[in-house]
């Protein structure tokens, strides 16, 4: 896959979580839990997510960049939209981001575009699951229970494109005018997490609660991103001693650097788990609002 020391890591994390969730499917199949089949059918989009974030769905340039950090003022990777592409550009020659806030910039302009992806992808399974539908002849109770589980599938595609447009929206203002100081959140994923919070059925208390855990969740997702960075100092630093035939000088870097890559591995997880479990609260403000 020619990925990098801190997207095999990432990598690894996204497959302990899939893994996870697939165990915890298997009991609630056993259980006769899952009649409609929307648990397996979120579990294979999922996987799908993930083969396609990591290049390993068959189809060439699907890979998302191996490095999220800014090299010689260029990216090794293309925004694949016109839109964001001419925000992109004209962020850089504002004048107005340091090199510290154009790199924040660039993570949240990848953030967004996989956001997109993920949207697409299940754009591209609803529309499957609706031909599927139609091709049906005789109405039954199990047709009823697809129709049910379309409509759930729509609603995330809603709250997708909801959390895409209010994503676009925000990297438009920054691009335009610079990051604002007093900003409670800096992190792209907390800032989709507090704006949809704000839009969900959460009484003052609860919102209070909320902003205060996302505090503490973007605390974590700092020191994960510190921990990707000294992960990639330490791969280079290998690769350099790897060349100069010092054994015990190697031996010293290979154990940094595996210690490194499991807690890089570690604390992804964590923050993977940690953005699951926030998604899923909002998720269920959300729905609450349209009930």
């Amino acid at each position: 896959l020619h990925l990098s020391a801190v997207k095999l890591a990432e990598l690894h994390s996204d497959l302990k979580i899939q893994e996870k969730d697939e165990l915890s499917w298997k009991k609630l199949k056993a259980e006769g839990l899952d009649e409609d089949g929307e648990k397996e059918a979120k579990l294979r989009r999922n996987l799908n997510v993930i083969m396609t974030k990591y290049g390993m769905n068959g189809k060439k340039d699907s890979q998302l960049v191996d490095t999220n950090y800014i090299k010689d003022g260029t990216e090794s990777d293309t925004l694949d939209d016109p839109r964001l592409e001419k925000l992109w550009s004209k962020a850089k020659t504002s004048g107005k981001f340091s090199d510290e806030e154009l790199d924040k910039l660039w993570r949240e302009f990848k953030h967004h575009k996989e956001k997109i992806r993920e949207y697409n992808i299940l754009l591209e399974t609803v529309s499957r699951t609706e031909d599927m539908h139609k091709n049906v002849i005789n109405p039954s109770e199990e047709n009823l229970v697809k129709e049910e589980i379309l409509h759930n599938k729509h609603r995330e595609l809603k709250e997708k494109l909801r959390s895409i447009n209010q994503g676009f929206e925000r990297l438009r203002k920054v691009s335009h005018q610079g990051y604002d100081t007093n900003s409670e959140f800096e992190e792209p994923r907390v800032i989709d997490l507090w704006d949809m919070a704000k839009s969900a059925n959460f009484t003052e208390k609860e919102l209070e609660s909320f902003r205060e855990e996302l505090k503490h969740f973007e605390a974590k997702i700092e020191k994960h991103h510190h921990y990707q960075k000294q992960l990639e100092i330490s791969h280079e630093k290998l690769k350099h001693v790897e060349g100069t035939g010092d054994k015990d000088h190697l031996n010293r870097n290979k154990e940094k650097y595996a210690m490194l890559q499991e807690k890089t591995k570690e604390l992804g997880y964590k923050v993977k788990k940690h953005l699951q479990d926030l998604s899923s609260r909002i998720s269920q403000g959300l729905q609450h609002n349209e009930l």
